[in-house]
């Protein structure tokens, strides 16, 4: 009631602003316009806003808003600067609004505009929808998020989810193929994302099977709503039934459609679990392997953990609690289901009793698709402890601010999966973590704020429960290095991550001369430590932490962002790339000078992001490395390879900082 009746007085001053506006003369128009403008900004963060003020638009158009700015001509408009004005902030992404708003009344041929009619109107808003997918689906990437704030973002997501609603989609066809494509191939935890984009292409796009373009978004649309032969045209509930009419090889051929489709897109439909439980429960262990897609390495560990796995899907496995089925196919085939700790990990976690703050985050994160099923906090936590398990690769931070948690649980899933779960189980019955820095425990209910200060729930349960307690542990143990005229994460990273990350620590800042310093030593301390022609032909072995500095498509600088270097290697043409994980799960990114991380295509493993490794190098700052190698191996990096590197540097984000070239003992 409260919130009813702050929109309706917010209505209320916006009529008035706006007959002032309309009453308004030459003398007092600027003053009215910006009065009317600030009101507006505070109604159109929600769609009850937007829809008032989209009935609104003719009256504000008459009224003379657009006089005398660049919004005024509508055939003089250009699609794509719409996402920069957006980014700009208030007025100019307000008046943005307006103008979208406009378009779509003489879409709905609601108004007219001699400049522009509703089929050009029409392909205007397509593009704009096209250029702004990070709106429309409320993903903004990490430049985004770094340079709107909260309310910018509420603001313009309204309005993208209003524009979409009302008008049909059939002209970025090819365009949500593209994006489609570079969210599975990463694998990515949580598929909300992916399962939003095909419920709207299922909603709002009429699909010829004979057309291309419009046969790869019926593969994708498939993958959730029609995964095999048997599932087409029939509900969860007649499909359960349809299952028990079935003879073993025709459940073989359900199974074996039910994988291919798991295994090509990365994503597992209710149908599959439906499916996948009817096959356990009945005793169809041959079918049962075979929907999880794997080898004859993970048919070997199907049977040999069979009584534990075949108890672990009974207990946890539902067709709304489904995408864990990949996740364990992944576990089997990568052979961590064979690390005792793991089973004992997984099974000592169903037991425990959630804390009932921890219950209502992961609640939070999930939203039950199916009134009549019931699944429990616990069953997600677990289900998204296999998925993490099984794609450490695909763990992402959400629209928070979190890339050092992200990262830390990728770490953990591979190479310390017993601690994660250890920490996942302590977090998620006492809501609380501890950890030691420098022979002093740290509590996270005991320390100050960490950088979030609300979380973003669109994350996998096991982040919900554990990034907003590892962020402050985070920031408590920056807190505590700070001041050492070294950069923190020297300290910071191998307290919060493990023993696996190296001693050495290399920063292109200086805290002492507040500057780059010695910037060539820099990069060839990096070159001779994990470039595989200076450091003698060897792999990184584990994940590196590594800083880089964020860039827009202009190259200039932004902010830092924490991402793990996994290894580097030649690239299917011979290109010498470095290949990484970006807690951001962004397939879509210019860093400005040509500098365009790519998610596959390219040699990337799922999960993976590269790059060819000088344009890396080039937006690194800091990274952990074995001295001992770097000093016996740094004079063999050559000075052109460097060159490169340092102009690239110098040309982005090195305009924000002073460099100086004395040598530093690194």
């Amino acid at each position: 009631m409260v919130e009813n009746g702050i929109i309706q007085q917010n209505n209320s001053r916006l009529e008035e602003v706006l007959n002032e506006l309309k009453e308004a003369t030459k003398l007092t128009k600027a003053e009215k316009a910006n009065k009317f403008m600030g009101q507006l900004d505070l109604l159109i963060d929600t769609q009850e806003g937007i829809d008032f003020v989209y009935h609104k638009i003719g009256e504000i158009t008459e009224a003379g808003i657009f006089e005398g700015s660049v919004w005024n001509d509508t055939d003089k408009l250009v699609p794509a600067l719409v996402n920069g004005t957006y980014k700009s902030g208030h007025p100019g992404s307000t008046i943005e609004v307006l103008s979208e708003l406009r378009i779509l009344a003489i879409v709905q041929k609601e108004l007219k505009d001699e400049n522009m009619g509703p089929e050009e109107a029409s392909d205007f808003l397509e593009e704009v929808l096209v250029a702004n997918l990070e709106f429309v689906f409320n993903e903004p990437l990490e430049e985004t998020r770094l340079m709107m704030s909260e309310h910018e973002l509420k603001k313009v997501h309204s309005l993208f989810n209003y524009i979409s609603e009302r008008i049909h989609l059939d002209g970025i066809k090819t365009k949500l193929v593209e994006e489609l494509t570079l969210i599975c191939e990463q694998r990515p935890v949580v598929t909300e994302k992916q399962r939003r984009i095909i419920a709207l292409i299922k909603e709002k796009m009429d699909l010829d099977p004979e057309s291309p373009v419009d046969a790869e978004l019926l593969g994708f649309q498939n993958s959730i709503y029609c995964p095999t032969t048997g599932s087409k045209d029939k509900s969860l509930k007649e499909y359960k039934a349809y299952l028990s009419q079935l003879e073993e090889q025709e459940l073989l051929r359900e199974a074996g459609e039910a994988s291919s489709t798991m295994l090509k897109y990365g994503l597992v439909s209710p149908y599959h679990g439906q499916l996948l439980l009817y096959l356990v429960k009945n005793g169809y262990d041959k079918a049962a392997y075979i929907s999880l897609g794997v080898s004859a390495v993970g048919e070997a560990k199907w049977f040999q953990y069979q009584e534990y796995l075949t108890k672990l899907i009974l207990e946890t496995v539902r067709p709304y609690n489904c995408q864990c089925i990949y996740g364990l196919s992944n576990m089997l085939e990568n052979g961590i289901i064979s690390r005792s700790a793991v089973r004992s990990g997984l099974s000592n976690i169903r037991t425990i009793t959630l804390h009932p703050k921890v219950e209502n985050r992961i609640s939070k994160s999930n939203i039950e698709r199916d009134p009549e099923e019931k699944i429990t906090a616990l069953q997600y936590l677990v289900g998204a402890l296999i998925r993490i398990l099984g794609q450490p690769l695909g763990v992402g931070q959400g629209n928070n601010p979190t890339c050092q948690s992200a990262r830390g649980i990728s770490m953990w899933s591979q190479y310390a999966p017993g601690k994660l779960i250890n920490l996942v189980m302590t977090a998620a019955t006492h809501n609380d973590l501890t950890f030691r820095f420098e022979g002093q425990e740290i509590t996270a209910s005991l320390v100050g704020k960490g950088l979030v200060q609300k979380l973003d729930y669109n994350l996998d349960s096991v982040s919900v429960v554990l990034v907003g307690m590892l962020d402050k542990i985070y920031n408590e143990m920056m807190l505590r290095a700070s001041g050492r005229l070294e950069d923190p994460h020297k300290w910071v990273n191998p307290a919060l991550y493990g023993q696996w990350i190296q001693i050495g620590f290399a920063s292109a800042y200086d805290y002492k001369y507040n500057a780059i310093v010695d910037f060539d030593g820099f990069v060839k301390i990096f070159y001779a430590t994990s470039h595989p022609l200076y450091n003698g032909n060897h792999q990184v072995m584990y994940p590196n932490p590594v800083g880089i500095f964020v860039t827009t498509s202009t190259g200039k600088m932004l902010g830092f962002h924490a991402i793990s270097l996994l290894r580097v290697d030649a690239d299917p043409s011979g290109e010498m790339r470095a290949y990484f994980l970006n807690p951001n799960n962004e397939g879509r990114q210019d860093w400005g000078q040509g500098i365009k991380p790519s998610v596959f295509g390219n040699g990337e493993l799922h999960g993976e992001s590269s790059l060819p490794v000088n344009q890396f190098a080039a937006r690194m700052y800091a990274f952990h490395y074995n001295v001992l190698e770097a000093e016996n191996r740094v004079n063999d990096v050559p000075d052109e390879a460097v060159k490169e590197v340092r102009e690239l540097a110098q040309e982005s984000w090195g305009k924000s900082y002073n460099w100086i070239e004395i040598n530093k003992k690194w």
